[in-house]
């Protein structure tokens, strides 16, 4: 199985890396009909604002991205950990944007972005993470790494060109497996 020359966490989002992200959501979007919370047309512009955002958020520590680069040096997949919780789920981070360019589909590039996500999201602290996708490729994905099904949500959002779509809900514990304290009488 071919694997990508290196998964790494991005410290910042300069403008080559924006450039590189842009080009695999438009991908996946616009070409492969994801449902990835934008709608048709996928415009440059808004991938562009939706990274710079993705990039102010890294800056203040309120998520992680990871990207997936090939053998040239280009950015092949991407996922982001989401850290900042409501202060009751300091213990969990959701996963979001799990996206891979369909030129590098089937490499192993997604389960290889999963890994990394899912250590640095323990060596955070973080013992619970979640994802939800509307994908059935995605699903199968998840399940062979170890992620467990929640169930499905009818009509949950948009496809890219319209009518509605279900979500898959998915978690998985990670790191130190100690229960929570039990609450106080």
């Amino acid at each position: 199985m071919l694997r990508p020359s290196r998964v790494e966490s991005l410290a910042s989002l300069g403008a080559l890396e924006i450039q590189s992200l842009c080009d695999v959501l438009i991908d996946c979007c616009v070409e492969g009909g994801a449902s990835v919370g934008f709608m048709l047309p996928m415009t440059r512009a808004k991938a562009h604002a939706f990274w710079s955002g993705v990039a102010e958020a890294l800056e203040r520590g309120d998520c992680l991205v990871f990207a997936a680069f090939d053998a040239g040096g280009t950015i092949a997949g991407t996922v982001q950990v989401i850290l900042r919780q409501p202060e009751n789920q300091p213990h969990r981070a959701d996963l979001a944007k799990m996206l891979v360019h369909r030129r590098a589909r089937r490499r192993g590039i997604g389960a290889q972005l999963l890994l990394a996500a899912e250590c640095a999201a323990a060596r955070g602290g973080k013992t619970l993470l979640v994802l939800d996708t509307a994908s059935a490729a995605a699903e199968r994905l998840y399940a062979r790494v170890g992620w467990t099904l929640v169930g499905e949500i009818p009509d949950f959002a948009l496809w890219p060109a319209g009518g509605t779509c279900p979500t898959k809900v998915f978690y998985k514990r990670i790191g130190a497996q100690s229960a929570p304290p039990g609450r106080e009488a």
